[in-house]
């Protein structure tokens, strides 16, 4: 799913910007995915705290290959150990992405 805008966004931005605006005319549109799950987006972001991106990428992907869905009953259900194999740090999987963790905040 690409982050929905049209026409009276873009006109928008132009006029409130000429040089954003001469810029979107010499790029053209941006297709920019998004995760409408926010649990999911919020996780893959903070996988990608501190890493490269094709680190982030290949977590990720193991992390899909693993459960199909990345959502709050996968993650949770997972455990420390699981999130770890993953190759995510054992800070990110530990603190707060598991069940026996679930009275902290962040």
């Amino acid at each position: 799913m690409d982050f929905p805008y049209g026409e009276t966004e873009i006109a928008y931005l132009r006029a409130r910007d000429l040089k954003l605006g001469a810029a979107m005319d010499r790029i053209g549109p941006i297709h920019r995915e998004v995760d409408p799950d926010l649990f999911s987006s919020v996780l893959h972001h903070i996988i990608g705290q501190q890493i490269s991106t094709k680190a982030q990428a290949t977590i990720w992907k193991r992390m899909r290959d693993e459960f199909g869905v990345v959502d709050a009953a996968a993650v949770l259900g997972a455990g420390v150990e699981k999130l770890q194999s993953f190759g995510m740090t054992f800070r990110k999987a530990e603190y707060g992405l598991c069940p026996e963790n679930r009275e902290r905040r962040i």
